[in-house]
């Protein structure tokens, strides 16, 4: 890959950013950070990101809000898309794969288990 992989993370807790941006900038990737699902929609349609990591609950829209203005656009509706969520139930997984989702991790997770997560979303998504 020529180019370094745009990700974006809309998260609104600063401690998971801090860590991700990290975590991700170490392993070659260009991070921008949202901290509310509206300023994460504007920022997808101004400059498509590669991969989006997404928090399902966040100020203004809601992840899920965001994966419908995401998917609901055929320029955007390609990038891969995982949600963190400290939301462990079955219907809010469901809701997020039938809106779809590529990738679910559930809070607390391992920042290295998302970057390695996130190499092989990239990789899928360039075949």
């Amino acid at each position: 890959m020529s180019k370094r992989p745009k990700v974006l993370i809309a998260e609104d807790e600063e401690t998971i950013v801090e860590s991700l941006t990290f975590l991700m900038e170490k392993e070659g990737y260009e991070v921008s950070v949202a901290t509310d699902g509206q300023t994460a929609i504007n920022m997808i349609a101004r400059d498509t990101p590669d991969m989006v990591l997404l928090d399902v609950m966040m100020p203004v829209r809601d992840g899920f809000e965001v994966v419908r203005a995401v998917r609901g656009d055929s320029s955007t509706q390609k990038i891969p898309i995982m949600m963190l969520t400290a939301k462990t139930r079955e219907v809010d997984r469901r809701k997020g794969l039938e809106l779809g989702v590529d990738d679910f991790v559930t809070k607390p997770f391992s920042t290295r288990d998302v970057v390695s997560r996130v190499k092989a979303l990239l990789e899928r998504a360039e075949n």
